[in-house]
C-alpha cells in the first residue's frame, strides 16, 4: 500500500518511520515533510505549488495529488489541518484518511467546546470559567487571588495557539498581564479572544495517546484503544524552570502511572469520553491525546488533542510491537475493536535538541553534525523536526545531502532501554553525537517530574 503522511515535524517523522517498517507498505509520502523524512527508508517528501497543509485551499490540489498517485491511506499528524476540515474534504473525494472530522476536532480547536463536552458527559476535570469579556476575566482572576492568594490560576486561550496558549499565573499581576496580552493586545490573534480560566490542580502530568474508531451506524462497536503512558517535559530548562515550550523531551512508559491510576483513567476519563463521542454522533476515526493531571491515583483531564502528541510519539511508537500500518487501516475501516495492540518491554527516553533562543526568536541555517556510528552503537534513532536538507560540497565527510536547522525544536534522540535509567543513559550518550551552533537540550528528561 501507499501511504501519505501530512505534517512536517518530529511526530510526522516518527509516524513515517513506523509506517515504513510495515511489510504492507510500499512507499510513504510525506507532505510537506522535513530533512529527516526525506532521508528515511521508503519515504519521499511531497512538494506542491499550491499553499500549505494547514490551509483549506490546499486540500483540493493535495487530494488530486493523492488520487493521481493511488494513495491508499492518508494519516494526518498536526492539529491545524484537522481543525480546518481536511478529513471532511478527503472523505468527500472518496479518499481514505485517518483523523476526526472538523466538528469532532473542536475537542482540541476550542478549549471552551472541550470543557462543555467534559462537563456534559461527566469527564473529570478542573473547575473552570469561560468568558469573552475582558472585565469579567479580570474579575474572575481578582476573586480567585483574593480568596487564595498563594494558589496559581490557569489561563487558557480558547483556540489553537501552537503551544503558547496556556499560562499558569502565580499572582494577580501575572494573571492581569496575561489577560491583557491575550484579549486586548491580540498576542494570539483570534485564539485568545475567548478564555477558559481554570483552577490549578496539583499532581504529575501524564499523557495517554490512543486510537479511536467511532462512527454511527457501523456494526463494529465504538472503541478508544489506549497506548502506553508517556510524559512530556514542557519547560525549557532543567528542574521545570523557564518558559513553556512545545516539548523538550518525553519518556514512555511512566512508572508512577500506577494500575490504580490507569483504572481511574479508564473509568472517569476514557469511558465517558467515548460515551460523549457516540452521543454527539462524532465521526472520529483517528487518534486522541489525553493530557492528564494525576494526584494520588486520581486522574483529571487537562486537555484533549485530536492527534498524536509531539514529542510523546517519538517515545511511544518505538515501543509499539504491532504493525502501525495495520493499526491505521483498522482505525479507518472500523475494525479497531478486534485489533490486537502489542508492546515491547522496556522504556524509551527521547530528549529534544533545540536551537539557540528557543522558544523565543531562534537561530536558523546552522549545519547539523552527526556521528552516525555513535548513534548506531547505542541503537538510538533521530527524529527530525526543524531541519531541512542541504547539499554539501564534493569534499564533505558528512552524509550528503546534509541537514541544517530550520526550526526551534530541531530533533529528538530516541533510545530504548530495559530500564528507564538505561534508556536515559543511551539517549544522553547518543545526543552527544549531534551538534550544531547554539544547540541546547535538557539533561533531566525522565528524571524531573
Amino acid at each position: 500500500m501507499k501511504v501519505l503522511v501530512i505534517g512536517s515535524g518530529g511526530r510526522e517523522h516518527a509516524i513515517a518511520w513506523k509506517l515504513a517498517q510495515s511489510d504492507r507498505v510500499e512507499q510513504v509520502f510525506v507532505y510537506p515533510g522535513n530533512g529527516g523524512t526525506a532521508q528515511e527508508e521508503k519515504c519521499q517528501n511531497v512538494r506542491l505549488n499550491a499553499g500549505n497543509p494547514d490551509d483549506p485551499t490546499s486540500f483540493s490540489p493535495l487530494a488530486r495529488w493523492a488520487s493521481a498517485h493511488a494513495i491508499d491511506l492518508t494519516v494526518v499528524g498536526p492539529e491545524a489541518p484537522l481543525a480546518a476540515g481536511i478529513v471532511d474534504y478527503f472523505r468527500s473525494q472518496g479518499l481514505a484518511i485517518v483523523g476526526p472530522t472538523q466538528r469532532a476536532a473542536q475537542l482540541e480547536a476550542s478549549k471552551a467546546f472541550a470543557k462543555e463536552f467534559m462537563n456534559r458527559y461527566g469527564v473529570r476535570t478542573a473547575k473552570s470559567w469561560t468568558t469573552t469579556v475582558y472585565d469579567e476575566a479580570q474579575e474572575i482572576a481578582r476573586a480567585h487571588f483574593s480568596a487564595s492568594p498563594s494558589r496559581p490560576l490557569v489561563i487558557k486561550a480558547d483556540g489553537l495557539a501552537a503551544g503558547k496558549g496556556v499560562v499558569i499565573a502565580q499572582s494577580m499581576e501575572e494573571a492581569k498581564t496575561t489577560i491583557e496580552s491575550f484579549m486586548r493586545q491580540g498576542a494570539l490573534g483570534a485564539a485568545g479572544k475567548t478564555l477558559v480560566i481554570e483552577e490549578f490542580l496539583p499532581g504529575k502530568e501524564v499523557s495517554v495517546l490512543a486510537a479511536v474508531s467511532v462512527q454511527k451506524g457501523k456494526a463494529t462497536p465504538p472503541v478508544i484503544l489506549p497506548f502506553k503512558s508517556a510524559r512530556d517535559h514542557k519547560r525549557r530548562y532543567e528542574g521545570a524552570q523557564g518558559p513553556n515550550t512545545g516539548g523538550m523531551g518525553a519518556i514512555a512508559p511512566v512508572d508512577d502511572f500506577s494500575p490504580a491510576a490507569e483504572k481511574d483513567f479508564l473509568e472517569h476519563i476514557l469511558q465517558p469520553t467515548l460515551r460523549g463521542m457516540v452521543a454527539e454522533d462524532f465521526y472520529y476515526r483517528g487518534f486522541i491525546f489525553f493530557g492528564l493531571m494525576v494526584y494520588q491515583d486520581t486522574c483529571y483531564l487537562l486537555e484533549y488533542n485530536v492527534r498524536l502528541g509531539d514529542p510523546e510519539t517519538q517515545a511511544v511508537l518505538p515501543l509499539m510491537d504491532s504493525d502501525f500500518a495495520s493499526l491505521c487501516t483498522a482505525i479507518e475501516q472500523g475494525s479497531l475493536a478486534s485489533f490486537e495492540l502489542r508492546w515491547k518491554k522496556g522504556y524509551v527516553c527521547a530528549p529534544v535538541a533545540v536551537a539557540e533562543g528557543y522558544p523565543g526568536s531562534y537561530r536558523k541555517g546552522d549545519p547539523i553534525h552527526i556521528e552516525w556510528s555513535a548513534l548506531k552503537a547505542v541503537g538510538a534513532r533521530l527524529f527530525v523536526a526543524g531541519a531541512r536538507q542541504q547539499e554539501m560540497g564534493e569534499n564533505s565527510t558528512e552524509r550528503s545531502p546534509s541537514l541544517v536547522t530550520s526550526g526551534g525544536r530541531v530533533l529528538a534522540v530516541s533510545a530504548w532501554g530495559a530500564s528507564l535509567e538505561e534508556a536515559q543513559k543511551k539517549a544522553y550518550d547518543a545526543i552527544k553525537a549531534v551538534s550544531f551552533t547554539g544547540m541546547g537540550y535538557r539533561r533531566d528528561i525522565g528524571s524531573e517530574t
